[in-house]
């Protein structure tokens, strides 16, 4: 059983004892209600009696101003929450796609938690990431990209990143992951005790069974998706403690 509430944009779900908490940023569009679409991967977080703290936000341009409210909003929520339970065993933040590169360039270097997942992270220019922005900015003579550009995240990550401990997952199907290139910038540091998993899945493995119940009410329990989630949440939980 967990209490569940909003602080801010943050979904959080306490169980009464956590052995741990995740703060999890999900991927670009699918994170308005990530209670909602990543809902297997939640539950089985809180099975393992994490508590979790996901963030709802609208992607825009200004990455970085988005990372620095979704770390403040954490922030806060994790004062609420130790003032409730106590001081956290364990913090892990988790991204997904998009939020990945939300949570690499916290203001704090990563330094004020215990680890990170990063689950298909990508990097994309805007233009690859919106395809009709190419094509509008050709025709209206125009340049648009993301603040910090690709090329400037892989240099803020060897630089202000000081997270040392790193969990890399990247699935079998997944053409948009580029967590190789992630790894790379990361053993680019002193001391870096990052590792990258291979697992059986695609780019939307950890979203789809929320999306689709919440469509559907359907229930989906035995569906190889489940057990790619489950197995996942395995993994992760097994290296976070």
């Amino acid at each position: 059983m967990s209490t569940t509430r909003r602080i801010n944009n943050i979904s959080c779900q306490w169980p009464s004892r956590p052995v741990g908490l995740i703060e999890i940023i999900g991927g670009s569009y699918i994170s308005i209600k990530p209670e909602v679409t990543y809902k297997r991967l939640i539950s089985g977080f809180l099975q393992r009696n994490f508590a979790i703290h996901a963030w709802s936000y609208i992607p825009n341009f200004d990455h970085q101003l988005q990372a620095n409210e979704a770390w403040k909003q954490f922030r806060q929520s994790r004062k609420v929450l130790e003032k409730r339970v106590g001081i956290i065993p364990k913090s892990i933040r988790l991204g997904h796609s998009l939020g990945c590169k939300l949570h690499l360039l916290a203001p704090d270097g990563g330094r004020n938690c215990d680890g990170f997942v990063a689950i298909s992270f990508n990097n994309f220019k805007a233009d690859k990431s919106i395809p009709m922005l190419g094509k509008m900015s050709q025709r209206l003579n125009f340049q648009t990209e993301f603040s910090p550009s690709p090329s400037e995240t892989f240099t803020l990550i060897r630089e202000h990143y000081e997270q040392r401990n790193n969990l890399l997952i990247k699935f079998k199907n997944d053409n948009l992951d580029q967590n190789n290139l992630l790894l790379k910038s990361l053993r680019g540091r002193n001391s870096d005790k990052s590792k990258i998993m291979r697992l059986e899945g695609n780019h939307l493995t950890p979203v789809g069974v929320g999306l689709r119940e919440k469509l559907l009410k359907s229930n989906f329990q035995n569906s190889s998706k489940y057990k790619k989630i489950d197995f996942m949440v395995d993994q992760i939980a097994n290296w976070a403690i």
